[in-house]
């Protein structure tokens, strides 16, 4: 059988982190026990990332749309995400990239410090980068990028005619980085849910049916294949 590490590496890979509340409700759970071992799986399918070379994940974490959900659900996903900012100092270690994409002005000003100061800890590591969307929605990353744009132009520091799809894709959350080469999301839906619009232009769509909190090491491996499988045309024959 191929090793991991012979069809991963250089991978770029998002994750739509999907299917912790109906988890939760199949075993008689409230929502908030789905999404703490939904936490425990991102961890691990981190560090297996890491392990089998792949360049760098995309885990959405938190969407823009997430705050309507029930102020207790939303706490509780909130108090993880500050233990898990904790635990992120060890991907330092492993010499991951930490980069938090979505307006964190919106967030706990504790969280922001951490987060801050991950970035800035991890900001020159070599090994693959960890990018984690929290309060993140495509079309205001997109909008957000617009109006930096638009700011240059006004302050004479730019044309319109300077405005290409590189300037645009350089004011990104996700500047300099490869677009992922394919988005995964698990729990058998079949859209991307406002995640990572501009990036996910010519990345293929893996689905699978199962939950996030279920999901393994083994799933990543197939959901790779299945990737390594498709036939990547670009708009050609």
């Amino acid at each position: 059988m191929e090793h991991p590490q012979d069809f991963a590496k250089g991978l770029s890979i998002g994750i739509i982190m999907d299917g912790n509340g109906r988890w939760a409700k199949q075993r008689g759970l409230p929502r908030t026990a789905g999404h703490k071992k939904g936490a425990e799986v991102f961890q691990d399918i981190t560090r297996y990332c890491n392990q089998i070379g792949v360049e760098s994940v995309t885990f959405y974490a938190f969407s823009t749309e997430n705050w309507k959900r029930p102020l207790e659900e939303v706490g509780a996903i909130m108090r993880l995400f500050g233990e898990y900012l904790l635990k992120a100092y060890d991907y330092q270690k492993e010499n991951n990239r930490v980069v938090f994409l979505g307006d964190r002005s919106a967030l706990d000003p504790k969280h922001q410090e951490l987060m801050n100061d991950i970035e800035t800890r991890t900001r020159n590591n070599t090994g693959m980068t960890l990018n984690i969307a929290v309060n993140y929605g495509g079309r205001a990353e997109i909008v957000r990028a617009a109006k930096a744009l638009a700011r240059k132009v006004a302050q004479g520091d730019m044309t319109v005619e300077q405005i290409t799809e590189e300037a645009m894709s350089n004011e990104m959350y996700t500047r300099g980085q490869k677009d992922p080469d394919f988005i995964l999301r698990p729990s058998g839906e079949k859209r991307l849910s406002n995640f990572m619009l501009w990036q996910a232009a010519y990345s293929e769509l893996v689905e699978m049916d199962v939950l996030w909190p279920d999901f393994t090491r083994e799933d990543l491996d197939r959901a790779i294949q299945e990737f390594n499988r498709r036939s990547r045309r670009f708009g050609g024959v």
